[in-house]
């Protein structure tokens, strides 16, 4: 299901290929986020020709709208979406816990589930294990991530605990639910387990050996990006390395983790995305390049020898008054559509100006094009064995 094909001699960056349904993913791997069945304001044909391999979509947000029983009468969420690729949902679990935010918290967490209450209409419902599964298996998901608890940012050590306990519990329901009610094979789809913990490191390294001892087909690492500084997110990757990028041999029930890829949920700025492939990180996903793209900004950086250094740091807001006669493209030397196509920023900064959608499609289109590009990079680079050299590279006028 997923094989390593080439490790990086000085660090622990590797190449690998994981196996679905839908095709085969090289790794590491950048997954775009379709949340409501889309990649805001991009068509199939776009992504496919941006290079994506996989897309995720939102297991609360697809269920509350349209329905999962409605999409699967479409034929699923590949035929709803008319997209043909790979498919990762995750289980809905950090958006559920996110309406638990606040004084008048719509969510009630038990030893068995999760009860909440729709953002949309009041309405209420109920997740269990089972019914998340049951959920993804109706949208058709090549890859199903399991309920979990995704603790806050900052929280006790105690709610830590007992978070990752009911992670861990609703994890063997997961497991043998899903085992027992779809099976195991290539053609079949795939679930992931998620680590949990916050931010200390014994309750990280139990969570580790607890999920890789469960026969998941790959492994996630949860509840980071969620407030906390670079530095911590990086601590906890260096936390789990050693465990989830040991070289284990496969013993009676119990999957050798190197056979196994990591996931590092919610997590994709450049900066991030390098650090840590490092770790031995091969999937990722987040919103940002379509968020900020959404908001005017977007990313310029030498992505390789041939593009120039900026002097203005990583990102600019064609928002910005400032460009509104800037005859140069967005980032010289770029390949998205809007930069070889010449489309200037004071264009684009007028579109935006007048809201109209094209100019939220370019920029969306060429942030996407930056980080699927860096991850090409990334993987060409492991291949030739010279990942540290790129990676101190990429970051030595990268201005965070």
């Amino acid at each position: 299901m997923f094989k390593i094909l080439k490790e990086d001699k000085k660090t622990k960056a590797k190449l690998g290929v994981l196996k679905t349904t839908h095709g085969d993913i090289q790794t590491p791997v950048f997954m775009p986020c379709g949340t409501r069945g889309t990649v805001k304001t991009t068509t199939p044909d776009e992504l496919r020709d941006l290079g994506v391999q996989i897309l995720l979509g939102n297991t609360y947000h697809l269920y509350m709208r349209p329905g999962d029983k409605e999409i699967k009468g479409f034929g699923g969420l590949h035929d709803f979406m008319k997209w043909n690729g790979p498919i990762l949902t995750d289980s809905g679990g950090y958006q559920v816990f996110s309406l638990g935010k606040g004084k008048d918290s719509l969510v009630k967490i038990k030893e068995d589930g999760v009860e909440f209450r729709s953002h949309l209409d009041g309405s209420k419902h109920f997740f269990t294990p089972e019914k998340v599964i049951d959920i993804q298996r109706n949208l058709g998901s090549d890859i199903m991530m399991v309920l979990d608890e995704c603790a806050p940012y900052p929280c006790t050590k105690d709610y830590a605990k007992e978070a990752m306990g009911r992670t861990h519990s609703w994890a063997e329901k997961s497991i043998k639910y899903f085992q027992k009610s779809i099976g195991a094979g290539r053609d079949l789809p795939k679930i992931f387990g998620i680590i949990q913990g916050s931010t200390y490191k014994d309750l990280r390294e139990e969570s580790a050996k607890f999920i890789t001892s469960l026969p998941f087909d790959g492994i996630a690492i949860g509840g980071v990006s969620v407030g906390e500084e670079k530095e911590e997110t990086y601590k906890v990757i260096d936390w789990l390395s050693p465990i989830l990028n040991k070289k284990s041999k496969i013993k009676n029930k119990k999957y050798g983790v190197a056979s196994r890829p990591i996931y590092l949920m919610g997590v994709g700025t450049p900066e991030d995305i390098l650090e840590a492939v490092e770790r031995g990180v091969d999937m990722f996903d987040c919103v940002l390049p379509t968020r900020l793209a959404r908001h005017g900004s977007v990313w310029i950086h030498p992505v390789g020898a041939r593009y120039a250094a900026p002097k203005t740091g990583n990102r600019i807001s064609l928002l910005n008054a400032k460009y509104k006669d800037d005859k140069k493209v967005i980032m010289p030397g770029c390949q998205c559509y809007a930069c070889k196509n010449g489309f200037s920023r004071g264009y684009i900064h007028h579109l935006l100006k007048e809201n109209e959608i094209l100019g939220v499609r370019l920029t969306t289109l060429h942030n996407l094009h930056f980080i699927l590009d860096l991850m090409s990079k990334i993987r060409e680079n492991i291949e030739k064995g010279a990942f540290s050299t790129f990676k101190k590279q990429f970051l030595k006028n990268w201005k965070i």
